[in-house]
């Protein structure tokens, strides 16, 4: 079998095309044949070692293709042939960028209809970051959500998420941006930046309740979060603040197995709640250049390597 990883870590060009014994579905799992799958940020953190365990190392996290193999008493709404998408944990040689992975059933939805391989590949993981990132701020209706990063993948899919929630969203942009930002459904766009804080507050003096830090700013997003306000990250950020703050570190893995939910956001993308944005598509022996481009930064939506 065919995969992209690493056996010892760097950056880009540690990325080589690695044969890997065939996986085999065990009980409660799912093979699917890869067609496609997007490359995410976190992807760059398999590559350049935040992993544990024996290599070889593949990244990836989102895949859609086809199932092939049911493992014993894989769940019964699942069959051979089904177009599907899943949702990986990588562990050291089973991560998406593949052939074939291996998956929990319960990791696994109908791809949706009407969307391609390339572009199916790109919701999951992305998409129940944001859900869990509101789950976690659990703001009411008419409450005001800021959104940092709002252009990219997680951004677009926290915007969109919120709006059907009844939010009301200001979400930075920049100029060439603002777009992509305001068709994603946000209400208010001031300009990016590491002083975005600033301009959300002068929009809200009172400051925003809740606060989807996809740019990855941090400390720095702060200033815009009303007292006893929430703001969710990612990467792990996680320090003391103050003015009675509640910091929320996503953590998507802890949702890996949510079927009901990952199912849920596969319907929204059909029910067009939810609009995956496919950047590029490259073949998967140009991985390299994937992670290169993705690293020099401005990609809006998600670069996806074809394995079909």
């Amino acid at each position: 079998m065919k995969a992209v990883g690493v056996t010892k870590f760097g950056g880009p060009e540690a990325l080589e095309v690695l044969e890997l014994p065939e996986p085999q579905a065990g009980p409660g799992q799912v093979r699917i044949r890869v067609h496609a799958a997007a490359v995410n940020p976190t992807d760059t953190l398999v590559r350049s070692g935040r992993v544990r365990g024996d290599g070889p190392w593949v990244p990836g996290m989102d895949a859609a293709g086809v199932i092939d193999r049911l493992g014993p008493d894989a769940d019964d709404r699942l069959s051979v042939g089904q177009r599907v998408v899943t949702l990986v944990v990588p562990q050291a040689s089973q991560g998406a960028y593949a052939q074939q992975v291996v998956v929990p059933a319960a990791s696994v939805v109908p791809a949706p209809e009407n969307t391609d391989f390339p572009a199916a590949s790109t919701v999951l993981m992305n998409a129940m970051t944001a859900r869990l990132a509101l789950d976690e701020l659990a703001l009411s209706p008419g409450d005001t959500l800021a959104v940092t990063g709002a252009a990219g993948a997680l951004g677009g899919y926290a915007i969109q998420l919120a709006k059907s929630g009844g939010l009301h969203v200001v979400a930075d942009a920049k100029k060439s941006d603002v777009e992509t930002v305001r068709s994603a459904g946000a209400d208010e766009i001031v300009e990016r930046g590491r002083d975005v804080a600033g301009r959300i507050r002068a929009a809200h003096p009172e400051g925003v309740r809740g606060a989807i830090d996809a740019a990855v700013l941090n400390e720095l997003v702060l200033p815009a979060i009303a007292d006893g306000g929430s703001l969710a990250t990612v990467r792990f950020w996680n320090e003391p603040v103050e003015r009675g703050i509640k910091v929320h570190p996503v953590y998507v893995p802890s949702r890996a197995t949510d079927t009901e939910g990952l199912d849920r956001l596969a319907r929204l993308v059909e029910k067009g709640v939810l609009t995956p944005r496919v950047a590029a598509v490259l073949p998967y022996t140009e991985a390299v250049e994937a992670h290169r481009r993705l690293e020099a930064g401005g990609v809006r939506g998600r670069i996806v390597l074809d394995f079909s």
